[in-house]
């Protein structure tokens, strides 16, 4: 295993290597799309490192806990006290937003190593194996595949209890069938190649001709995919929120500080944006979250993609 993740390590430095050669990080910032993708996932990864700075945790809590007041109903307005306002509850909004980005890192992160590392792992020797092992593997992933994303991850979260990380593993239990599908398909286009066929004439063994022939030259469209998942899975994990089946009760999530909103959107008679900050402030995190990690994903996809290099 200890192997597995250093030679799993040496391919993504490669990747990462080949991403930061000068002709390919001048190309990545001259396009405006991958650029801006770039810079709106920084200025969420400094405040994710600022955040104790931001909004400081009160002494001896959990900092992800998010404070309140009171226990309200009614949400206030921003002020002084909480520039962005208070959600039902009395919930800070300022202080579920800058702790929240650390929970879509972390949510976003995990979830898509986790999932692409199976994915990958499953993927490879359906296509290596691929007479008996990769007609088991692929059944079993069509299985998966017929069960809607979300739905199914409702249900296994519903049965593991609320809670971050039992949403993290409902998203990997169901997220990593698409990595292994294109895992399969990329190794099974190359190993039929001349230089795979001359490294298994010479005698390489199966876990050689896996780990520097085959997976070197199949990774770069699974990195792209990860890089465009991590907004993916922030997504959905915010969805199992908003339904009540994410984050316990205060914890800083971009999707249950929505959830505190549901019975605020349409406002008071006569006055239907009265609170609008309480949706207006996490829903537009959210959006461009996810935007800057799809936008980055496409700069990345056009780098390591040759037919896109080739059309431009």
């Amino acid at each position: 295993m200890l192997d597995l993740l250093r030679r799993g390590t040496r391919l993504v430095w490669g990747a990462l290597s080949r991403f930061f050669s000068s002709r390919a990080v001048r190309k990545f910032f001259l396009t405006p799309t991958s650029a801006t993708g770039f810079f709106l996932v920084l200025a969420f990864a400094v405040v994710a490192f600022l955040a104790p700075v931001l909004a400081p945790p009160r002494p001896g809590r959990n900092p992800y806990m998010i404070p309140r007041d009171s226990y309200l109903n009614e949400p206030q307005p921003p002020s002084k006290e909480h520039i962005l306002g208070t959600t039902s509850g009395q919930y800070d909004i300022w202080y579920g937003m800058v702790w929240g980005t650390r929970t879509a890192f972390r949510i976003g992160i995990v979830v898509t190593f986790a999932s692409a590392l199976i994915g990958i792992v499953i993927g490879t020797l359906a296509a290596f194996y691929s007479r008996v092992f990769g007609e088991i593997s692929m059944r079993i992933v069509d299985i998966f595949m017929t069960m809607p994303f979300l739905i199914a991850a409702m249900v296994m979260t519903t049965i593991l209890g609320t809670g971050i990380d039992n949403v993290m593993v409902a998203l990997i239990a169901f997220g990593w069938m698409t990595y292994a599908r294109l895992a399969r398909g990329d190794v099974m286009t190359v190993k039929d190649l001349d230089y795979v066929q001359a490294a298994r004439a010479v005698g390489a063994s199966d876990w050689r001709i896996i780990t520097r022939h085959l997976l070197p030259n199949a990774i770069f469209p699974l990195f792209v995919m990860a890089t465009m998942d991590i907004g993916s899975m922030v997504l959905a994990a915010a969805a199992l929120s908003f339904l009540g089946l994410g984050a316990e009760l205060g914890y800083a999530d971009w999707g249950q500080m929505i959830s505190f909103a549901r019975n605020w959107m349409s406002g008071t008679v006569g006055s239907p944006l009265i609170f609008w900050y309480t949706i207006i402030f996490p829903g537009l995190t959210i959006l461009l979250f996810g935007l800057g990690w799809n936008l980055m994903g496409d700069g990345v996809r056009d780098i390591f993609d040759p037919r896109m290099r080739g059309s431009k």
